[in-house]
């Protein structure tokens, strides 16, 4: 009688799960340990700050990074983050608006010209931004939009990205599903707004999540057209906080800090629609 030998099937599995987990592991530290620095750096003294070789523990544990953007009149850091959240909010919210109703025209309209319009749609993503700077300040100069709100909003809400990324997801939709509506008498706009956009929730959310931190991250183009010290949003204006001769850690990193939170709390908080967004999209890696 012959005894059954063991198989390696088992074992094999389960260094590839330990290498995978050791992986991720290793990616986790790449990301989080920066972020982390920059938490502890922002609760230290200046002194502290400037010591070599750094410590990793704040000693003594100081608040004068915070209290140096929150008290400081002549950088008002809650202004420019109450700036920034505006901006990037509505910005976001035209995005959807202009981008979903192009993307569902390319995606489920039947007209002449369609796949050229989309052709020309996505071949502006080729373009490099910075060569629309100067045509772009001349627009919104004749609109009397520099140094407003408008001007950090409005520019860029018809996204070629959104269109390309909206219309990857409405084609996924069953037809059957509009099938069914107009046979119940919804015209093409109640289809739109009552079947598609309820069944795209998480293509939406994804594009607004992306639009947001775009517009939130945006250091170049307000700086051309933003000039007075109180209308200045987050990014340039923490570049004012670096002095010329003098690098005051604790306050950038605290600068950092406040501009990190929404980022981080908005991914949080639509991670799953994210996933499920990209998934659907035929944006996958």
């Amino acid at each position: 009688m012959t005894t059954p030998t063991p198989t390696t099937g088992g074992s094999a599995s389960g260094l590839r799960r330990v290498g995978l987990y050791a992986t991720l592991v290793a990616l986790a530290l790449i990301f989080l340990v920066p972020l982390v620095w920059m938490v502890i750096t922002s609760l230290k003294t200046y002194s502290a700050a400037q010591q070599i070789p750094p410590s990793w523990l704040p000693d003594p544990l100081a608040g004068y990074g915070y209290e140096q953007i929150l008290n400081n009149s002549a950088n008002p850091v809650l202004r420019w983050f109450l700036n920034s959240m505006v901006a990037a909010t509505l910005h976001a919210l035209l995005v959807l608006v202009t981008a979903s109703m192009a993307a569902y025209a390319l995606a489920r309209l039947k007209f002449r010209g369609r796949g050229v319009s989309f052709a020309l749609i996505v071949g502006t993503l080729f373009i490099p931004p910075t060569s629309l700077i100067i045509p772009n300040f001349l627009i919104v100069d004749q609109l009397n939009w520099i140094d407003t709100l408008a001007v950090v909003v409005v520019p860029g809400a018809a996204s070629a990205f959104g269109v390309f990324f909206l219309r990857q997801f409405f084609l996924s939709l069953p037809n059957e599903l509009e099938e069914a509506a107009t046979l119940d008498g919804a015209n093409q706009w109640q289809i739109f707004v009552k079947v598609v956009l309820p069944l795209s929730r998480p293509a939406l959310a994804t594009l607004a999540v992306l639009s947001f931190l775009t517009n939130w991250n945006d250091f170049l183009w307000p700086i051309f057209v933003l000039f007075s010290p109180e209308k200045l949003t987050l990014p340039p204006g923490l570049g004012l906080l670096q002095g010329s001769y003098v690098t005051d850690y604790p306050v950038i990193m605290a600068g950092a800090v406040l501009a990190s939170l929404p980022v981080l709390i908005l991914f949080v908080l639509a991670q799953r629609h994210i996933i499920q967004g990209v998934s659907r999209s035929g944006l996958k890696g």
